[in-house]
Parts: structure tokens; C-alpha cells; sequence
């Protein structure tokens, strides 16, 4: 081999095995670079319209995110991440098998040895998803809604839809199994809409977590939706899931194990937040949308700080209300005992990017937590010339 750098060796050792048809995969780690949560790229091969494309998957500490890019620009853009902060490559093809590895004086090293993989790889676009609602035409309710006929194939116009279903359930697999309740036996969904989530939630926690005792409720405030689901249900034999009729500040339990509310507008979000701590749920998650209180409190205040000089445009400002008010959101559910998380999510179907704040509850911070937390809403309030946010109301926290 005529090149004598290791990295340049790596590039042209990748480039070889793509051109002779021996390319697995490819992963580059040990990230100490400049993007923030960045922690590690995966790339593969695939066909997209018949043509190769370099698949990179850019994993962060919350979410992934996918390119699909020209061969001869990704062994450029490979070349890059690897010269500006990522310090290990695998290269993985049916041949051998390549680690790259940069040392402490920035000199890089190339290993070689047996292959571990030696079946090609597909080179399909998307992989076949094992999802955790399946259309294999035993679900009515899925039928009912439009959303598969009656042999489970998915209407081509109903696919977005059938994959924000899956999309959602997967995204709160993961924070049910973190809440640990053994036995979920009250579940409210609020401002639940046409159903399509409340039926897949119901499915999943009956069908495949096995929670018998389950009962779901779909709070919302359209009689004729509300009627609709009811006999959806009813047809489906799903005997513990029932949707009630009003809004979600009517809405009351003693007691909830998990409360959902995806799109709940301004501050229903809070209203269904304040729901969850009031009932102590085990699991609270929101997906807000609008922020207007906020912004009309931020228009109002008008306090000149480090930041106006950014949110004297609209778009700014709309986009500092609302990190305000989840941000706040976060720190007070924190106050009640719950451990937050709040995270971008983006649905397979392509659809615009969201804001998930979950709430895990947890031990109840300590008095010194406690008025910690309470000064930092405090300060950022008086920092962005915020009287009240509407949670706080409804909380009556002083």
C-alpha cells in the first residue's frame, strides 16, 4: 500500500471494500470534539433508488440522527470527523477487520485481524422494523380508524400515521420500564383526540406488557370523537378503556400510575401536568404545544437583559418562550419529586421537531433542594420579567 498515514490507509482500505463489494459497516467513537452530545457515527452501505449511498447515523445522547450522502463526499466527511474529534474507527468488512486509533501525541495507529463478520450485509433503504403495534390484521381498531384494512395492510395514506403510532409507544417503552411499576392499573390520556394513541397505549400495556388490571382513560372535550372512540372500544372487546367527555381541567382521579398528554395547547399542558402531581403519578409525559402565556408575559415585561438584542425578532422570542416555559415546566416537576428529562424527538413520519419532557417520580428532594429549586424559577422569572408561570398558579407554590 503506497500510503504511509495510517488515516489516509483507513480511507483507502474503506473506499476498496465498498468498490469490491467486502464493505459491513463502519463506527468512529471516543468523540472529543466540539458538537455537544455528540458520542458516536455508524455508517453502512445502501441502495437508494439503486444508487449507493453512504448511510450515516449520528447517534447523540438523545437522539439519532440520519443522513444518507454520496460515497465519494462521505469518505471525505469520514476523513473529517476523524482529523476534528472523533479518536477511534472500526471498519468492519468480510476480509478483515481495521481499528484505527489516534494517540495522546495525535500519531494514529492502524490494527488489523480476522474478519468477525462475513455475510454481506442487505443493502435495503429501511429495515424491516420489528414494531411493537403490529398490522397483522387482528387489531379492529386499527381497521376502524383507517389506519389498515382488514387483512392488517397499512393505507398508503394512513403510513405516517401508523408509524407516529409505533413512533410513540417506542419513545415511552423505555420510560414505563424506568418508573418500574410493577402493576399499572390507572392510566389517563389526556386531550386524546380521534384515539389513535390511546388505542396503541392500551394495546401495548394489555396485549404485550401483560397488565391485566389495567384501565385507560382518553379525556376529550369533542362529544363526537369522544362517541366514536367508545364504540371503536367496544368493537375492539378492549373492556378497560373508555373515553369520557370534557377538558382536562374537569378531569379528575385520586390516584394515576402514568399520564400522557401529547399536544395539549398552552397551558392545557399545565393542567395536565398539575393532573399527574396532584394524582401522584409514577410517570408523567408531555408533549406541549403553543406557549402563549409566556410569550405574552415576555411581551409585557419587556426587561432589557443579555438576550434582547435576540428576542427583539418575533421568531427568536417565540423560540425563548417556549424553552422558557418547559424549562420552568422541568424545574417544578423536579420540586414535586420528579426526576425530568426533557428531550427532542423527531416522528418517523417526518414531522416537524417536538419537545418531550417526562417526569420519573422519584424521592422527594430535601429541604435545601427544595429552596434551591425554588430560587432558580425565582431568578429566571425576574430574569425574563415573568410574574407567573401558570403551573406555579395551579400548584400554589410561593
Amino acid at each position: 500500500m503506497l500510503a504511509t498515514e495510517p488515516l489516509e490507509q483507513l480511507i483507502i482500505l474503506l473506499a476498496t471494500s465498498i468498490q469490491e463489494n467486502s464493505f459491513v459497516k463502519l463506527s468512529l467513537g471516543n468523540y472529543q470534539g466540539n458538537e455537544e452530545a455528540l458520542k458516536n457515527i455508524y455508517v453502512r452501505l445502501i441502495l437508494v433508488k439503486r444508487v449507493p449511498k453512504l448511510s450515516f447515523t449520528l447517534r447523540f445522547k438523545t437522539r439519532d440522527l440520519v443522513k444518507n450522502i454520496d460515497v465519494s463526499e462521505g469518505l471525505t466527511l469520514i476523513k473529517n470527523y476523524l482529523e476534528n474529534g472523533f479518536k477511534v474507527a472500526n471498519l468492519f468488512t468480510t476480509e478483515k477487520d481495521y481499528t484505527l486509533e489516534a494517540g495522546r501525541n495525535g500519531k494514529y495507529k492502524l490494527h488489523q485481524k480476522e474478519p468477525s463478520i462475513i455475510e454481506k450485509p442487505s443493502l435495503g433503504h429501511d429495515k424491516k422494523k420489528q414494531r411493537l403495534i403490529k398490522s397483522d390484521g387482528n387489531k379492529f381498531y386499527l381497521q376502524a380508524l383507517h389506519i389498515t384494512d382488514v387483512k392488517g395492510q397499512v393505507y398508503k395514506n394512513a403510513q405516517h400515521k401508523f408509524k407516529q403510532i409505533n413512533h410513540y409507544i417506542e419513545l415511552l417503552r423505555p420510560l414505563i420500564a424506568e418508573a418500574g411499576i410493577a402493576n399499572i392499573q390507572q392510566v389517563a390520556d389526556m386531550g386524546s383526540g380521534k384515539g389513535y394513541l390511546t388505542f396503541a397505549l392500551y394495546d401495548y400495556l394489555k396485549n404485550e406488557l401483560k397488565q391485566d388490571q389495567v384501565k385507560v382513560t382518553g379525556v376529550e372535550f369533542r362529544k363526537d370523537l369522544v362517541e366514536l372512540c367508545n364504540q371503536v372500544a367496544r368493537n375492539s372487546n378492549f373492556h378497560m378503556l373508555k373515553f369520557v367527555e370534557g377538558t382536562i381541567a374537569d378531569y379528575h382521579e385520586d390516584h394515576l400510575d402514568l399520564l400522557v398528554a401529547l399536544h395539549a395547547c398552552d397551558t392545557a399542558t399545565d393542567d395536565a401536568i398539575y393532573k399527574g402531581i396532584s394524582a401522584k403519578a409514577s410517570l408523567i409525559v408531555v408533549a406541549p404545544c403553543c406557549h402563549k402565556q409566556i410569550r405574552r408575559e415576555l411581551e409585557e415585561g419587556k426587561v432589557v437583559n443579555e438576550v434582547s438584542v435576540l428576542t427583539r425578532f418575533g421568531i427568536f422570542l417565540e423560540r425563548q418562550a417556549e424553552m422558557l416555559t418547559d424549562g420552568l415546566r422541568a424545574l417544578i416537576l423536579e420540586y414535586f419529586g420528579y426526576k425530568t428529562k426533557v428531550f427532542e424527538f423527531i416522528s418517523d413520519a417526518h414531522t416537524p421537531k417536538n419537545v418531550l419532557i417526562a417526569g420519573v417520580k422519584s424521592q422527594t428532594p430535601s429541604p435545601r433542594r427544595k429552596e434551591e429549586l425554588l430560587l432558580q424559577i425565582k431568578q429566571t422569572k425576574t430574569f425574563f420579567g415573568i410574574k407567573k408561570h401558570y403551573l406555579e398558579e395551579l400548584l400554589a407554590i410561593d
